[in-house]
């Protein structure tokens, strides 16, 4: 209490402080008028310094100054629009000293001292504000030892912002501007010169003493991020960035929060355009069901549904915390939507048909999986029993119950599938285009993408805790790779093939281009401020089960064709027979009954001949291709 008592009075006496400073202000400005007016003249009139004149000018400015509110604003941060509430409050004064005395005919004012008050008032008004807020802006840079030396990279609008925040916060002091337009050369901003190109960053870094290099070119792509990154870490300084106005608005930023540079600002790819209203038409009014709604991949999902026009999510989900965390997280973003839970296993026909009785869903995102290549090696029951069989019971019920759309999620590892994770998704896929053929009410769709960044149980994460704790990091070989994109590009990709999708149809999403693990790992590093190989060793464990050297997004006579996105693509149905799959689903169920491994195995080798279990391909991924995705190709096709 007594802590808020102090800071109430001291605010108080300071903004009473001002005031007073103001009102003084007009009657040293009031009298130096008069002053000078009569300087000149013999019999000049007496000037007391008190009168009931001097008085009524007073008391009419105090009220000008309370109407325009040139008591909002601090000393401190006196800028521009302080100087015109300024000069807008002189001339409301002197409008009301006019009026006022207009009864006397304004007797014993003069007229030129009525022509130079206003901007008399507003220069011994003003003065002291900026010569304090200049005073306040040099003490910080001279007296402050914590402020740090800061080059900045980037002239645009982001700097300007930028130098602005950081005069203002006192911990740092913007030394210089870097930027590649040559006609800014010799320019400055914000009084700050702007030294050279940005190629000139160890140099000028050097001779500036900079102890922080800011990226401020929110607009860069990813392979403009990497240069600049590039030359950044060639200085040995620490770096930060500012924010994308897409994180701001997605309030994972915020405006002037300087950040370190993510590995997703290096593997970004360009911004994805989808078509808008396709996507909101296709789910405007809809109600729809995501299993594995609560993870990495269905969560998103649900954000996204529901930011683009669902009335009603029903989240399908095994584990309760995730259940808890999602469901919470949609009320509280999304007040209108209608959101219900159904906890249980996706492969449980009773709370698969509950869930569809109970909600009617037009559209079912079937999102659920395991999804680790090296556990399922070990794990070949749970990979069969929760990727395939359970997507077979959750589409299975969808047809029985008539629900419009069937869209599976599936993953690049079902291309030639080497391990059991490929294997139960490449049998889940074939499930779906069976169905899809005996089944007219409902639509099925397959969409096909590689790794995300910052999934559960993903390589990144790993990275990141590895570095955290001194390394080292280990990387299973010089020459692995993989695609990667983000989780949210990942899902408009998924709703942009589900509302444009043919009846069947396997979708592909452009993956970009595959990434060299061994290349993640080290620029992740060198993020950390740290040196590959020296701070943090990388060491080289060999591929482990199941793992191919590199992965392909679509088999080579799958006849890909384009779509109406450039990063879509349609791959035709391999040939395959729809009674053997849809039969075989029987044989392993019983085998999942008995825990009969031997029985899966063949029935996944029998029904997908390209499939050859690990014994059989343990050298297979050495001589693997990359198999890219043909967006140039499809584009000028289209």
């Amino acid at each position: 209490m007594a802590s808020w008592q102090k800071r109430f009075f001291a605010d108080s006496g300071l903004r009473y402080a001002v005031m007073l400073h103001d009102l003084a202000m007009v009657w040293l400005c009031w009298q130096l008028l008069f002053a000078a007016r009569y300087a000149m003249l013999e019999n000049a009139p007496p000037l007391p310094l008190f009168s009931l004149d001097v008085l009524v000018v007073v008391a009419l400015q105090a009220v000008a100054f309370w109407k325009v509110g040139l008591y909002r604003g601090l000393w401190r941060f006196a800028s521009v629009a302080d100087l015109i509430n300024i000069f807008k409050a002189s001339f409301v004064g002197l409008l009301a000293i006019v009026v006022v005395f207009s009864y006397r005919r304004l007797h014993g004012i003069p007229i030129s001292v009525l022509v130079v008050y206003p901007f008399a008032l507003a220069a011994l008004l003003g003065t002291p504000r900026l010569l304090y807020r200049a005073w306040k802006d040099y003490q910080n840079v001279q007296s402050d030892a914590r402020a740090r030396r800061v080059l900045v990279l980037g002239a645009g609008q982001a700097a300007e912002s930028l130098i602005k925040d950081l005069r203002r916060s006192g911990d740092y002091e913007p030394v210089g501007v870097l930027d590649d337009s040559t006609h800014l050369r010799g320019a400055k901003l914000h009084g700050i010169p702007i030294l050279g190109g940005l190629d000139d960053v160890a140099l000028v870094a050097k001779e500036a003493d900079a102890k922080l290099l800011v990226i401020a070119i929110p607009t860069l792509d990813a392979a403009g991020m990497q240069r600049v990154v590039g030359l950044c870490e060639s200085t040995g300084l620490p770096f930060r960035t500012v924010p994308k106005l897409a994180d701001i608005l997605e309030g994972s930023s915020l405006p002037g929060q300087l950040k370190e540079v993510a590995i997703e600002d290096l593997l970004g790819r360009k911004p994805i355009l989808p078509d808008w209203e396709l996507i909101r038409g296709w789910l405007r009014g809809r109600t729809v069901l995501v299993t594995g709604g609560g993870g990495s991949i269905g969560s998103e999902l649900c954000r996204q549904v529901a930011r683009h026009g669902a009335t009603r999510i029903v989240v399908l989900e095994i584990s309760e915390l995730l259940m808890i965390n999602i469901q919470a997280e949609l009320r509280r973003s999304f007040p209108g939507l209608q959101v219900h839970g159904v906890l249980g296993d996706c492969g449980d026909p009773a709370v698969v048909r509950h869930a569809l009785k109970s909600y009617k869903p037009d559209t079912v995102f079937h999102a659920a999986a395991y999804k680790q290549v090296p556990l399922l090696e070990e794990q070949l029951r749970e990979a069969v029993r929760n990727n395939t069989l359970a997507t077979e019971c959750v589409a299975t019920a969808c047809v029985e119950d008539g629900v419009e759309n069937f869209v599976f999620i599936s993953t690049d590892k079902a291309v030639d599938p080497a391990n059991a994770l490929g294997a139960s998704k490449r049998y889940a896929e074939m499930i779906c285009q069976s169905l899809n053929k005996r089944s007219p009410a409902t639509r099925f769709v397959t969409v096909r993408f590689g790794n995300v960044l910052g999934s559960v149980g993903s390589v990144v994460p790993m990275f990141r805790e590895q570095i955290r704790t001194g390394g080292p990091i280990t990387v299973t070989h010089p020459d692995v790779s993989r695609y990667f994109m983000t989780i949210p590009e990942a899902c408009l990709l998924i709703l942009q093939a589900a509302a444009s999708s043919s009846r069947g149809a396997i979708y592909m999403l452009d993956m970009g281009e595959p990434v060299l693990i061994r290349h993640l790992a080290e620029q992740m590093i060198r993020l950390a401020g740290k040196v590959p190989g020296v701070d943090v060793p990388i060491v080289y464990t060999g591929l482990r089960a199941g793992e191919k050297l590199h992965e392909s997004l679509f088999y080579d006579d799958e006849n890909c064709q384009p779509t109406a996105h450039p990063k879509v693509l349609e791959a035709g149905v391999r040939e395959f027979s729809p009674e053997l799959v849809l039969s075989n689903v029987a044989v392993l169920r019983r085998a999942i009954a008995a825990y009969d491994i031997d029985v899966m195995r063949d029935v996944l080798s029998t029904t997908i001949p390209e499939f050859q279990p690990v014994e059989e391909h343990a050298v297979r991924g050495a001589t693997a291709k990359i198999v890219q995705f043909p967006t140039k190709e499809a584009g000028r096709n289209h």
